[in-house]
């Protein structure tokens, strides 16, 4: 086994958050404490271990005890199993599903759906072609219902739209939510309730009751009006499932989809020089900071990933990069689904520019600096040495994939 010690986030969250449930559990047993006089105060009661017949004993080598000189594994949290046998009644989430996985508003939009369902209904995600997601359970889902086929392929609203009507036949759910986003999301939802011929509420972003509450006056006023059958929710309208985890039981339809002659065509994706694309709307930043030495070097990485070109506000003002390709509280905030930070310590300021950034992947030299206790994924080491072997990989990742469909 690796000798690697991986970091758990939700297990630090937790640790951090004194109103989560499994907040006491998370916390270390502390053995010894300065006391008032400057005198080594030690709990006798704590030191030890419960054996396999029920009786406390003491590891006098400090195996059990997990000294300071032996970091342990995190702590694998189990979180209860929330099961609805028999739903009264189903609450439809279609999420955007952006590169096949669960975004942050989608992970709000299951939060509101778990609020509207209660303990009686069941949440239903609807999801059009093949995913990636392995964390529906954690996110709030039920009932899983995968609307396979070509006809869903890239820009397909006419025949999702048909799909959606036969969901909406076959389980009569009590409210639709869908995000209100520039991913497919807010168009798919305004061409359903076209469909079904009723009047969404866009925008939302809280319920209260029989009452929501959402954007409008370009975001600068509140609009409040009675829960329709259809929401299209906005960005962090409701926290995040966290406490429960669910059963995620896959459902069919009992209809077989027509194939209908739509009048939309897609005609592929159109490249697109990630350079041209603006920071607060890049999907993958390629961010470099004062630990950079080789910025040729940098370029070239990004060039082989497609990835944005990002930078530090010490770059910047070093004149490496320019000045709109600074990321920070001083600069532009992103909210890209993947942040890779170079060379990056993290201050504040940048910190809180991507705030808002699903995955923060940090090089670094220095494994206690700001930026690697952001991230969610750290390598430690010389940044030219990585970068390095990351074109590599993408390299030979490319050839085997030109192999595979020669």
């Amino acid at each position: 086994m690796s000798d690697i010690i991986r970091r758990d986030p939700r297990a630090e969250w937790i640790a951090r958050n004194r109103l989560h449930p499994l907040h006491a559990a998370m916390q270390p047993v502390q053995h010894s404490w300065m006391g008032p006089n400057g005198v080594i105060r030690k709990n006798v009661h704590g030191v030890g271990f419960i054996g396999p017949n029920g009786i406390k004993r003491i590891d006098r080598s400090g195996a059990q005890q997990g000294g300071a000189a032996k970091r342990t594994a995190a702590v694998e949290v189990q979180l209860p199993l929330h099961q609805v046998p028999r739903p009264a009644f189903y609450i439809n989430v279609v999420p955007d599903m952006v590169g096949g996985r669960l975004s942050s508003h989608d992970r709000d939009l299951l939060g509101l759906a778990r609020q509207l369902a209660g303990s009686d209904g069941a949440v239903l995600a609807v999801v059009f072609g093949e995913h990636k997601e392995s964390a529906f359970a954690t996110a709030g889902v039920d009932r899983l219902l995968v609307l396979e086929g070509h006809a869903f392929d890239g820009y397909s609203p006419e025949q999702r739209v048909q799909g959606l009507r036969a969901v909406d036949n076959q389980f009569n759910p009590r409210h639709w939510l869908l995000p209100d986003s520039r991913s497919g999301g807010g168009e798919l939802g305004r061409r359903f309730a076209a469909s079904l011929k009723e009047r969404p509420a866009t925008r939302v972003w809280q319920i209260k009751g029989d009452e929501c509450i959402g954007r409008a006056g370009a975001g600068q006023e509140d609009l409040a009006r009675p829960l329709p059958r259809l929401i299209l929710a906005a960005v962090e309208c409701a926290e995040p499932v966290s406490e429960t985890r669910h059963e995620v039981l896959p459902v069919e339809l009992s209809t077989t989809l027509a194939r209908s002659l739509p009048r939309i065509e897609d005609l592929g994706a159109v490249a697109v020089d990630p350079a041209a694309i603006p920071m607060a709307e890049a999907e993958f930043i390629f961010s470099g900071g004062n630990g950079v030495k080789d910025w040729a070097l940098f370029h070239q990485t990004a060039a082989a990933l497609g990835a944005t070109e990002g930078a530090s506000r010490v770059a910047v003002d070093d004149g490496f990069m320019a000045r709109d390709r600074q990321v920070g509280a001083s600069g532009t905030w992103v909210t890209a689904r993947v942040y890779v930070a170079v060379g990056i310590s993290g201050a504040i300021q940048h910190l809180q520019g991507i705030g808002a950034c699903d995955k923060v992947v940090a090089i670094n030299l220095d494994p206690s600096c700001d930026m690697i206790k952001r991230a969610d994924l750290s390598v430690i080491g010389e940044s030219a040495a990585i970068l390095q072997a990351l074109i590599a990989a993408v390299e030979t990742y490319r050839n085997g994939a030109k192999r595979d469909a020669a």
